[in-house]
């Protein structure tokens, strides 16, 4: 398996990060999956215990795409969230898995009683 991107597209939406890979693996990746699965310290914990879940991020967008060094990218999404290094291996982890993790996603938020959508704001 080769994990080296040869393009990381943003569509103009801003809601799909394109990676494309020099073995010609293509992975159109939800910028709500990379938002709630974000490797960051603040999502993942520093133990399994501490593993966070995100609720309500189903309309986030992808506001930066940065290079971080050259094994990674960081993304900025536009819920101000920006401290996820994805390397080029987790990048293609989710291209391949993604399906089962967000699964994995979802069934937490059901347990927890949350849900995909923003609460709404009492008027």
């Amino acid at each position: 398996m080769t994990a080296i991107p040869t393009e990381i597209r943003v569509s103009k939406d801003r809601r799909t990060l394109t990676v494309t890979f020099e073995d010609g693996a293509r992975h159109a990746l939800p910028a709500e999956m990379l938002r709630v699965l974000s490797p960051s310290a603040e999502v993942q914990g520093h133990g399994p215990d501490q593993k966070v879940t995100v609720p309500g991020k189903r309309n986030v967008e992808i506001m930066t795409v940065r290079p971080a060094g050259n094994y990674a990218v960081r993304i900025g999404f536009d819920d101000m969230h920006d401290s996820g290094i994805y390397t080029w291996v987790y990048l293609r982890e989710l291209g391949e898995d993604g399906d089962v993790l967000f699964a994995g996603y979802e069934r937490e938020l059901s347990e927890k009683g949350m849900t995909r959508d923003k609460a709404e704001r009492p008027r």
